[in-house]
């Protein structure tokens, strides 16, 4: 028997998608996304209060929907002087089917007149892990990091909030302008992977002992 976890990723974004396939490209894992698996988009609501909230109903719906482990995503940018916003609502910020565009745009404006000392804000990803062998049990890792929100867009790379968030840490670079490799060893969602990384390792170990219980 190959041991190789197949994870089904619970996202439409294709940038949370080619990142989770980057951050996790050299362990025993095969991920596949969700129209892989199904054929068309499994629309699944994001209504929870939390990041933590809304990645384990992704995950748990992306699980019963497919029958495999499912990895979900939540994340999204929060701002300090906007109290905590745009939070959960980070891709809907301007409207429900905004663009990544219309929502930083969104952002500066909120922010035309905070000052530049008081522009803090933090990127959070919480990634949740379903079985399909326990689908009441979703473990859960988070990863944080902590910049500045510029007030234009620079750099041409990633997405979302990426051209506006600023790392002091990496004298003062938008994420937008890191490539590849320097986002994911800072990024929150490198962060989260990190941790989840020895989750996947232990959850691929309870597979093949359960696979073997089933078939012996």
């Amino acid at each position: 028997m190959a041991e190789i976890l197949t994870l089904v990723i619970a996202t439409s974004n294709e940038g949370k998608l080619n990142e989770l396939r980057s951050l996790f490209r050299d362990l025993p894992v095969q991920l596949l996304s969700l129209p892989n698996v199904l054929g068309d988009r499994l629309v699944i609501p994001e209504d929870g209060a939390t990041f933590e909230a809304n990645a384990v109903t992704k995950a748990r719906t992306a699980c019963k929907a497919t029958g495999l482990y499912a990895l979900a995503d939540d994340s999204g940018l929060e701002v300090k002087a906007l109290d905590g916003r745009p939070g959960v609502r980070s891709a809907r910020f301007a409207h429900e089917r905004a663009t990544d565009a219309e929502n930083n745009a969104a952002l500066l404006r909120e922010l035309e007149e905070v000052p530049d000392g008081e522009r803090a804000a933090r990127f959070r990803c919480v990634l949740a892990l379903a079985s399909p062998w326990d689908r009441e049990h979703v473990e859960t890792v988070e990863g944080s990091v902590e910049g500045l929100i510029a007030r234009a867009p620079r750099g041409s790379g990633g997405f979302g909030y990426d051209p506006l968030f600023i790392l002091p840490e990496l004298g003062g670079r938008a994420v937008a302008e890191l490539d590849d490799p320097d986002k994911n060893a800072i990024s929150h969602r490198g962060r989260a992977a990190k941790a989840m990384r020895a989750v996947i390792l232990r959850t691929l170990e309870r597979s093949l002992t359960e696979a073997e219980r089933a078939v012996g």
